[in-house]
């Protein structure tokens, strides 16, 4: 077709056109059936008539693209096609619906090329500002799977086509478009033979979308954390360390994260103010600073707005001294963790003792737990933890040569998989000679997830640079997890043998 003669415009689809919907459909769904009746499309046009937009040249109708109003929550998560479509070919457009549901395009032969397959697209993505929902869902074809089926799995081809290896008509156009493959639907569309009945979930999210919901009874789907690679120095008072302290809290409080992770033992600088006659007398007189902290950075995550993961100080009570992490919640409350597992040199040189309690906290951006450093390499814990609804553990340590990171960092990627939870990590580096057990620090602070197909290839969404100060920023998608823990690829939470085995706490939490 010549350009020059081409006049294109949008439309919405009327009744009067459906001769010409019906053409179109059955020359693009001839292997599906063709066309839908007209009653189907006559209620798609009464329900929803914004969401039915068609592209006319001159008075032909050359492009068509349907969809329907459903709920983000219903529709986001596995479902058919006969879910959208009932076995009386009827369609229903929920009024109250936050998201869009793109069922069918179809574009004329003699047009194909022009790129009218966009125009649609854009005309969806504008209803859905317009209309303020949250997103674009749609159940996509992956036509070209059968030639492959013999030497791939639909997951390794859906990853080909992400990585442009190979190409597939529709699932190629909706990457370009902006979509992004949520998860793999099975039996979607059980008589797609080309798709061996395979669909990919495919999500635009509207960046406009504004929650109807207050503050209150919003629950966030995007949780943003900071963690903080601490550089070990040399200090000549309480107040400038906690200068320090603040400095991070303050730049995290810019970049607006819900949680800022400090490193274990983070304030042993200060056991340099005095001189020491042993370890144990040392981190005794740390601990005298602890409630100065805990007081300080409550404070901090009240002013900035960021629930603050203290990493651990010594805490004595009596004659015992404990590991203690504390969370100051941005609402002014304070939790605590002890660290269970003790390492021999803080029982031997500091004469630390173990917690008995272990707990997921309630926090305004999801369920947290705190493990602190060589807790993480006793898998019991995270179970127990995930058992209660854990979204995010917290791992505050310190390690001073890199096999001993390793270690911290391989248990805490395991305990990732294994409870399909995100796992923080952060540490300190640098030295202070003339503290003795801060002679030398190792860490490379990290955000890890589980391993899946939504998740990054290495289950490692971020890393810090080895042995540098810095902060790390990480943004947690929530929806993932509550995907893979009824969706996954493995589903490690679903599938143990509980016929078998099990894992509890001996002395329950008092």
């Amino acid at each position: 077709m010549s350009v020059e003669t081409t006049r294109l415009a949008i439309c919405n689809l009327a009744k009067e056109q459906y001769p010409q919907i019906k053409t179109l459909m059955d020359e693009t769904y001839p292997e599906l059936g063709g066309a839908w009746p007209s009653h189907t499309i006559f209620r798609l046009i009464d329900q929803f008539p914004e969401g039915q937009i068609g592209i006319v040249d001159d008075d032909k109708l050359v492009g068509i693209a349907l969809s329907v109003q459903v709920d983000y929550g219903r529709f986001s998560n596995p479902h058919t096609y006969d879910d959208i479509v009932d076995r009386h070919d009827r369609v229903f457009s929920d009024p109250n619906g936050d998201a869009l549901y793109g069922l069918d395009v179809a574009i004329a032969t003699s047009h194909r090329g022009m790129r009218l397959g966009r125009r649609l697209y854009d005309a969806r993505k504008e209803l859905c500002r317009q209309y303020n929902l949250r997103a674009i869902l749609a159940g996509g074809r992956i036509p070209l799977y059968h030639n492959y089926r013999e030497n791939m799995s639909p997951m390794e081809y859906i990853e080909k086509v992400d990585r442009r290896e190979v190409y597939d008509p529709i699932l190629s156009f909706q990457l370009a478009n902006d979509f992004q493959v949520k998860r793999l639907l099975k039996k979607y569309l059980p008589e797609d033979e080309e798709s061996e009945g395979y669909a990919t979930l495919l999500e635009w999210n509207n960046i406009l979308f504004e929650p109807t919901d207050t503050v209150i009874e919003s629950t966030k789907s995007i949780v943003r954390v900071g963690a903080v690679q601490w550089q070990m120095r040399q200090v000549a008072s309480v107040d400038e360390l906690l200068k320090q302290v603040e400095y991070f809290v303050d730049t995290v409080s810019d970049y607006q994260s819900d949680f800022i992770l400090f490193p274990e033992f983070f304030n042993a600088p200060l056991m340099g103010l005095h001189e020491q006659r042993n370890q144990t007398e040392a981190i005794r007189n740390l601990a005298e600073y602890t409630d100065t902290f805990v007081k300080a950075m409550s404070r901090m995550a009240v002013e900035y707005n960021a629930n603050i993961i203290t990493g651990s100080m010594p805490l004595a009570e009596g004659d015992s001294i404990y590991n203690v992490s504390y969370l100051c919640h941005r609402s002014g409350k304070v939790d605590e963790q002890r660290k269970i597992h003790i390492t021999p040199h803080e029982a031997y040189d500091w004469v630390i003792q173990g917690g008995d309690k272990i707990a997921v906290f309630e926090t305004d951006a999801g369920r947290v737990g705190i493990q602190i450093c060589y807790d993480v390499e006793f898998p019991e814990l995270s179970r127990i933890l995930a058992e209660q609804g854990l979204d995010i553990l917290f791992v505050p340590f310190w390690t001073d040569t890199k096999n001993s990171y390793l270690r911290v960092r391989h248990c805490a990627q395991a305990r990732a998989i294994e409870n399909e939870c995100y796992v923080v990590i952060a540490g300190s580096v640098g030295n202070l000679p003339e503290v003795e057990s801060l002679d030398v620090q190792y860490s490379q602070a990290a955000v890890l997830t589980p391993s899946d197909f939504s998740f990054p290839h290495d289950a490692c969404l971020n890393e810090a640079t080895p042995n540098t100060e810095m902060l790390l920023f990480s943004d947690l998608d929530m929806d993932k997890l509550k995907i893979l823990h009824s969706e996954g690829t493995v589903r490690n939470l679903k599938d143990r043998r509980g016929d078998l085995y099990e894992v509890k706490l001996v002395k329950e939490n008092g």
